[in-house]
């Protein structure tokens, strides 16, 4: 005899409102090859893009770090499409082929077959615009997501002005709509290196780069090409700390010297992006050899997620070489020279402190004696540091940037503290979405009849509703008896 529960969400939920049999996530150069090469199989294809994104996005460094270095074209979206299109002349074939091309459309959360997933008819992809959101069948799914920048807390580091070198390319290359005149680039791997040239290419004056080690760390033929064009690179760099006024920056100051600027651009590494991946279940590993974190995958790119393939840089980041122990040299040096309270998690005023200290942020009020008295030791004592816990208890990671500015940097302060390497830092998970939607676009507004029916005893069995007490007695029975008749609020 089969029993099957009512309220199940089984054969409940719609279909798709659209399927391709190739949907691709990202429209830069390894999106938009899998899109051509699909197009030419005959296929149906998806293309999507969340560039440009939405000025209000971008002033919470999502999901690249702009550090607010924006100009007021950024606000007319018609004519940040018109100059996406023209400076990716690859878009235009592919439209020529016949791919459906979505642009400021956003992956926000992928539902692939696995255990805890039979409900849904079948593998979805979750995007939204301004306007709204929907969900998209596939037979094969690539992500193409590219990376994201890394963020270092330093004094100062939260004013406008101090932004991300990726941020900068897509602000220079795509959007052509960078405020700053004069930069001061941290790092000097080939990053930062290729991230100088840009500048030049585009006008912009390059002041210096700036390096804690003790050489140059970038290929010896790119370094040449920047001090060729007379850019200076300090090394051995120490006590930074950047200084503005109402417009942001206004100068950095290295050890003794004080360099004039508007715009400190941090190259110190790029982050594979992998939360949409990661949201999802995909098996991650860590490489520093390709970034970091990355997907597990086999030839041709493919996941440990039936029907989705992951390329280019989301897939892992080539000839990173030591980049988490590059990341947690920079975070050391930081460290060294800023207060104490300087904010590692902007959007929750996390300060360093806090966060070693395991402390809720100051704004929730008073903490009590025995919040007080708890530090990353006391927890350490139970076991490796998890990031999760971590951020839970101190809300590090929580703000509307969704953990962009300061996830990395808080698993390598955590993995210092407790002692091990940058390789076996800690790693938080993602949710979905991965992307911060606003409640009324993510609204499912027209929601089937039959998911509303019974929707309050979605959230457990009808033994949960048992009072404690009355656990292994006689009057649990009743409680499941009563509850398994209905139980509806």
């Amino acid at each position: 005899m089969t029993v099957r529960d009512p309220f199940a969400l089984d054969g409940k939920l719609p279909s798709p409102e659209a399927r391709y049999q190739t949907v691709v996530v990202g429209a830069g150069p390894s999106g938009i090859a899998a899109a051509i090469a699909a197009a030419r199989t005959g296929q149906t294809v998806l293309l999507i893009d969340e560039n440009p994104v939405a000025p209000d996005l971008m002033r919470t460094d999502v999901p690249l770090f702009y550090g607010m270095r924006m100009t007021g074209a950024v606000e007319t979206p018609d004519r940040m499409v018109e100059t996406l299109l023209a400076t990716c002349p690859a878009l235009e074939i592919a439209l020529d082929l016949g791919v459906e091309v979505l642009l400021g459309t956003a992956a926000w959360g992928l539902y692939a077959p696995q255990p805890g997933l039979a409900a849904l008819p079948e593998p979805m992809l979750g995007l939204a615009d301004a306007a709204r959101s929907w969900l998209v069948g596939f037979d094969h799914l690539v992500v193409a997501a590219g990376a994201r920048d890394f963020a270092l807390a330093f004094d100062g580091w939260d004013q406008p002005g101090v932004m991300g070198a990726l941020a900068l390319e897509m602000l220079l290359d795509r959007y052509a709509a960078f405020a700053g005149r004069r930069i001061v680039i941290l790092g000097s791997g080939d990053l930062a290196l290729r991230t100088a040239l840009i500048a030049l290419r585009h006008g912009i004056e390059v002041a210096a780069l700036v390096e804690v080690r003790a050489a140059a760390q970038g290929d010896a033929a790119l370094v040449a090409q920047v001090t060729a064009s007379g850019i200076a690179i300090l090394t051995s760099a120490e006590a930074m700390r950047a200084e503005g006024g109402a417009d942001g920056v206004e100068r950095v100051i290295i050890g003794e010297q004080t360099i004039a600027c508007d715009t400190v651009c941090l190259a110190i590494a790029a982050i594979p992006a992998i939360e949409l991946l990661a949201a999802a279940g995909a098996k991650i590993e860590t490489a520093s050899s390709r970034g970091g974190h990355v997907p597990v995958h086999g030839a041709g790119g493919a996941t440990s997620l039936p029907r989705v393939t992951a390329i280019g840089d989301c897939a892992g980041i080539e000839n990173t070489r030591d980049t988490l122990a590059y990341r947690a040299d920079w975070i050391a040096a930081a460290g060294r020279s800023c207060a104490a309270q300087t904010n590692i998690c902007q959007c929750e005023e996390v300060s360093r402190a806090d966060l070693l200290g395991v402390q809720p942020p100051r704004y929730l009020g008073d903490r009590s004696p025995a919040i007080a008295a708890r530090s990353l030791c006391t927890l350490l004592n139970d076991g490796p540091p998890d990031q999760d816990q971590v951020k839970r208890l101190t809300r590090a990671g929580m703000g509307v940037c969704q953990g962009r500015r300061c996830r990395d940097q808080v698993s390598l302060l955590l993995a210092a503290a407790a002692g091990l390497s940058p390789e076996a830092a800690p790693f938080t998970g993602y949710r979905a979405p991965v992307r911060p939607i606003p409640l009324a676009v993510l609204a499912d507004w027209n929601e089937a009849p039959g998911v509303q029916e019974g929707w309050d005893v979605w959230f457990g069995v009808p033994a949960q509703w048992t009072p404690y007490r009355d656990i292994d007695t006689p009057r649990e029975a009743m409680h499941i008896a009563i509850l398994s008749g209905g139980g509806h609020i």
